[in-house]
């Protein structure tokens, strides 16, 4: 081919590679069977959305244009609908279909009020992430539908999210600023660049795995339960709860699914997720998760004193990962699997320990 040929072609655009990355990613969840239908909707729309910003950016396609803004603005709404569905509570679309207006809003801007297009994207952008930051304050026990087995990592991830959404709209800030600068030549570069990121992260996003609630079933409160100091026999009647969820957890082995959610859990036991949250707090002085992953250990402990190898100690005990479990492990022997066994420790007794 002609050099010039080839110095007239575009570079291969990173939006592309992102692209292509994230239908790999959807192409994985849903052989695999994994993630819900919003995580694997999210993914596909981060997939377009890169594609779209590839056609403005590098090729130029004119009628992707005013499809962009639009289909910008459903990102954050697709990303926060995915969070909910994963780790708060079912999508009802009743509840939930205010989240159109914010495409809908941006298309009207479109036709009517282009010169607002800027502001109305950082701002939905701002909105979404705030929004997710807010609902995540409450920690693990506010995300019902997490595993419990990994609930740090996934409180994780999706504040990493939000921050990311966030930072998206100070990147359409930073263009605007180039716009005024005249710097023109340096807008392509940060559209491609922070877009591709931000997709990049919400198809990693979308493989974070849901809990496994019916769709139909009636929306958790997503509110941090309260935990007031309780009286004589509110704490009687915390202890009866946390009772019947241990021998649950034990007799029944439902803490070995390391697929268990804090929802699961309370729908076994016939109360609602809020009121078994705060019984553990006020009853144990730590979370659902911290409880459940005390059982957990106690388990791998019993193994282990049998010679029981320590990753089948952990797999049989509810734990998928070894960082999970070494960690949990520590925080409540104060030592690895290996040094535990190593020194002959007893098995665990089934007391956790208080709250730091």
């Amino acid at each position: 081919m002609p050099d010039a040929a080839l110095a007239a072609m575009p570079a291969f655009p990173v939006s592309v590679f992102a692209a292509a990355l994230l239908l790999y990613l959807l192409l994985r969840l849903v052989l695999r069977g994994e993630g819900n239908g919003w995580q694997r909707a999210l993914v596909g729309l981060a997939a377009m959305q890169s594609l779209i910003v590839a056609g403005t950016q590098h090729y130029g396609i004119e009628a992707l244009r005013p499809v962009q803004p639009v289909t910008a603005t459903l990102v954050p709404a697709a990303a926060y609908l995915a969070f909910l569905a994963s780790a708060v509570r079912p999508i009802d679309p009743a509840r939930d279909w205010v989240h159109l207006g914010g495409p809908v809003f941006t298309a009207f801007c479109l036709a009517f009020a282009p010169a607002t297009l800027d502001a109305v994207i950082v701002l939905v952008f701002l909105a979404y992430g705030g929004v997710m930051l807010l609902a995540l304050r409450g920690g693990e026990d506010a995300l019902p539908r997490i595993r419990l087995e990994s609930g740090g990592p996934s409180l994780t991830a999706w504040r990493l999210l939000a921050l990311l959404l966030i930072g998206s709209a100070l990147s359409d800030l930073a263009i605007t600023l180039a716009d005024l600068a005249g710097a023109m030549a340096w807008r392509g570069a940060i559209v491609s660049l922070t877009s591709s990121l931000l997709m990049l992260a919400l198809g990693l996003a979308g493989l974070e795995r849901a809990g496994d609630e019916p769709q139909g079933e009636a929306a958790e409160d997503d509110a941090r339960p309260e935990t007031p100091a309780a009286d004589a026999a509110t704490l009687e009647a915390d202890r009866a709860l946390v009772a019947r969820a241990r021998a649950v957890l034990t007799a029944q082995k439902l803490a070995a699914d390391p697929d268990l959610t804090l929802a699961r859990l309370a729908r076994r036991l016939g109360v609602p997720a809020k009121a078994l949250s705060a019984a553990v707090n006020r009853a144990e002085g730590h979370n659902v998760s911290q409880f459940v992953n005390a059982v957990r250990v106690e388990a791998a402990c019993a193994d282990l004193a049998t010679g029981a190898p320590v990753t089948q100690a952990m797999l049989d005990a509810g734990f998928r990962t070894k960082s999970n479990f070494n960690r949990e492990f520590r925080r409540l022997t104060g030592l690895s699997p290996t040094e535990w066994r190593a020194k002959g420790a007893p098995p665990a007794t089934g007391e956790t320990p208080p709250r730091p």
